[in-house]
């Protein structure tokens, strides 16, 4: 019997989505939530977002983004600042991004300069 026990870590993708801004929504203005987001609409205005951030395909961020995990399948056009950040191949970014892990889909588009820390 083993006493410490690892718990798998989900994806971003799996987590609990705590809130959702809907395609045909608009913020203009600065956005800030404490859990994961889901963004199917568009923000111009930056982002600031404890835990993590899912773009959806039609997602548009026209600002900067911080967060702690992020999944992109829209456009962000600001920098980004994220421990971890997956570019999927509908993913289009433009800006930098510092980041601790990075990973960039075939068909995905990215412009701008990426640094990498821990």
């Amino acid at each position: 019997m083993a006493l410490f026990k690892k718990t798998p870590k989900l994806d971003i993708d799996q987590q609990t989505i705590s809130s959702i801004i809907s395609e045909g929504c608009i913020i203009d203005g600065n956005f800030k939530a404490p859990a994961f987001v889901r963004i199917d609409g568009h923000i111009i205005g930056d982002v600031d977002i404890e835990q993590g951030l899912i773009l959806g395909e039609k997602g548009i961020i026209r600002g900067n983004v911080n967060t702690k995990q992020m999944v992109v399948y829209g456009l962000i056009e600001g920098n980004i600042k994220t421990e971890s950040i997956e570019v999927r191949n509908t993913g289009k970014i433009t800006g930098d991004i510092k980041t601790a892990a990075v990973q960039v889909d075939t068909g995905a588009i990215y412009n701008g300069n990426l640094s990498m820390a821990t």
